[in-house]
């Protein structure tokens, strides 16, 4: 019975960690909607895309060499024909040296990297020692990706300003490391545990800094508004008083006029 309720909850997880993985897949699609409108790539990074094109090939190929891996292999098909689609979108729109960089990128990560790396397994490895290998070379690359937000984590601290760390996708990274460590746990693969275990540390990190400074920086907007209303409010009553003296002056030596004659004050 508790054979069959890790099952369960294994598959309960995967699909979890399906659902969310598929929408932080998509989450892009504003930045390439801004593409398509600019019909340009100017200013915006190709590296996320590349990244996590070598990141769903290499678990796929996990998968694949793996038993009963579908929702590895679902998600990380579903990855790659997204994230192809992306860079296919960037390189249309990108500059001839932008172009030339991304196909330098690909080469180094996609093809000569991820190529070496299945010729060696494939040739040099066998069985439950080539699903190891290729299980710590997902895992490392996978840590160093969860580690990336670190230097984010750094700005927000150094400017105090949360704008490069939007909470939505820090919580939806955190739901997904959480859904796939659960699934990792119950069908006892360390491989998809371990790296999502810190996935799970950094986004709760992430979000713990979004409310510090978000909530930081409101107070200090609040505060500053106060004290500029208050600068205005003396700012508006100097320059009544101003104008009052202005519009009526009590100098003792202004003649007065009675009948549209001057009459001189009695103290001349």
């Amino acid at each position: 019975m508790a054979f069959s309720n890790e099952k369960e909850l294994a598959f309960i997880f995967g699909l979890l960690g399906n659902i969310v993985s598929f929408l932080v897949f998509l989450a892009p699609i504003p930045t390439f909607y801004a593409i398509y409108k600019k019909k340009s790539s100017d200013g915006y990074q190709s590296i996320p895309y590349v990244v996590a094109l070598s990141s769903a090939s290499l678990l796929l190929y996990y998968g694949v060499l793996k038993t009963n891996a579908t929702m590895i292999i679902s998600i990380n098909a579903i990855g790659i024909v997204i994230e192809l689609t992306y860079l296919i979108l960037f390189l249309i729109y990108a500059s001839t040296k932008e172009k030339m960089y991304v196909a330098k990128l690909l080469l180094v990560f996609n093809v000569g990297g991820f190529g070496v790396m299945m010729a060696l397994t494939i040739f040099l490895l066998k069985g439950r020692q080539r699903i190891n290998t290729v299980g710590w070379i997902c895992a490392a690359f996978n840590l160093a990706v969860f580690a990336a937000p670190l230097s984010i984590m750094r700005r927000v601290i150094k400017t105090k300003s949360v704008e490069f760390m939007p909470f939505t996708l820090s919580f939806f990274l955190t739901l997904c490391a959480t859904a796939w460590f659960f699934y990792g746990l119950f069908v006892k693969d360390m491989f998809i545990a371990l790296p999502n275990t810190l996935g799970f540390l950094f986004g709760i990190a992430q979000m713990i800094l979004y409310m510090i400074y978000k909530y930081g920086n409101k107070k200090l907007a609040e505060t500053n508004k106060g004290s500029n209303q208050q600068e205005v409010s003396l700012d508006m009553e100097k320059m009544a008083s101003i104008s009052s003296a202005q519009q009526h002056p009590t100098s003792q030596h202004q003649p007065q006029v009675t009948a549209g004659k001057p009459v001189e004050s009695s103290n001349v």
